[in-house]
């Protein structure tokens, strides 16, 4: 009897949880909709909205010059509210790369809340920040190591395993890159361009022939002369790190750049740090063109006739130059911002003056 008592109330508490597991499936899909509803009503504005900027935008050359820097700061500020929050999940996605798509496929990385897109952003700077110090001690330890320990002569497996490090890191580089571009970062194409050079220069030196004694220390002397130019890299790396992080602090509490923007890369500098960090740059890309046309020389003088050293030389000029054209586009920003300012400021000051 207690059998069949037990029976009847377990099949009663399966049919009332079959009961509610419907009428829970039917709130959720309620919930979805109203939810989908919503989030379409808000995307055809943000949309709108979006399309007002970009023709109010392309209209500027129609506004009176004494309040064009105002029509242009409200347009910005009017930017940076609707891309910086959460207003930027109902805009229409950026499409994965190509570069993005040989790697992982059609899949979507657009990150939906505010909160988890900055942490990609914050995850970004601090893997450069790893990777600038080891930018900088992965070449001086090679180096001493080849005047206390080798006689002079660097081992191929040793050169090797940092040119390998150097292609994992400008690869994990581009990535992140592409990822943040999907969400809303603002990176210049060169900066990605010149990354994707650099892989193709790690990835073609791993297959060159490192040559030892005899007269190793000529054989050798282009590599040397990478590892310090890379030692340079790796200085003006922690420069633009920590000068370049404080400049896009100040420019996001202006609201003149957004929360997921992130420093310019190799190749700019910020201002009030003319003095120190320019010629630094510009001392770099004059050293990395060196290197670069050093090792043409060797292979036009029948000193190394690998192919790898022609491709490596020319890829070291290609981007010294396209580095110092881009330095100097944004020294050239940089000037025309700050008469911006200024100009800006004398306004404010004229009705006081009157």
């Amino acid at each position: 009897m207690s059998r069949d008592g037990d029976a009847r109330d377990l099949a009663a508490e399966a049919a009332a949880a079959a009961e509610a597991a419907r009428e829970l499936r039917e709130a959720a899909a309620a919930l979805v909709a109203s939810r989908a509803a919503e989030e379409d009503a808000l995307r055809r504005r943000a949309t709108a909205l979006d399309a007002d900027l970009r023709r109010l935008q392309g209209s500027l050359s129609a506004v009176d010059p004494a309040a064009l820097d105002k029509v242009e700061e409200d347009l910005e500020r009017a930017r940076v509210t609707i891309t910086d929050s959460d207003v930027a999940s109902f805009l229409p996605s950026k499409r994965n790369g190509k570069f993005l798509r040989k790697f992982i496929g059609p899949v979507n990385v657009r990150v939906a809340r505010k909160e988890d897109r900055l942490k990609v952003k914050d995850e970004y700077n601090n893997y450069r920040d790893r990777t600038a110090y080891l930018f900088l001690l992965f070449p001086s330890i090679l180096l001493l190591l080849r005047w206390w320990m080798w006689d002079g002569c660097l081992p191929a497996l040793a050169v090797q395993l940092y040119q390998a490090w150097l292609l994992f890191l400008y690869t994990s580089l581009a990535l992140r890159e592409n990822v943040l571009i999907v969400n809303g970062s603002e990176i210049r194409p060169w900066w990605i361009y010149h990354h994707y050079l650099a892989m193709i220069m790690a990835l073609v030196s791993l297959t060159w022939e490192i040559k030892g004694q005899p007269d190793c220390s000529s054989k050798q002397k282009g590599v040397q002369l990478f590892l310090r130019w890379a030692i340079m890299q790796g200085i003006a790396m922690h420069l633009q790190n920590r000068y370049q992080r404080q400049r896009l602090r100040t420019r996001i509490a202006l609201g003149k750049a957004k929360r997921m923007d992130v420093v310019a890369g190799e190749t700019a500098g910020v201002e009030g740090q003319l003095l120190l960090l320019y010629p630094v740059l510009f001392i770099l890309q004059g050293f990395e063109a060196y290197v670069g046309v050093l090792l043409l020389q060797t292979a036009l003088h029948g000193l190394a006739s690998e192919w790898q050293v022609v491709v490596c030389g020319i890829l070291l000029v290609v981007m010294a130059v396209g580095n110092f054209v881009n330095t100097v586009e944004t020294l050239i920003l940089k000037l025309r911002f700050k008469a911006k300012m200024k100009r800006a400021k004398n306004r404010q000051e004229r009705p006081h003056q009157n």
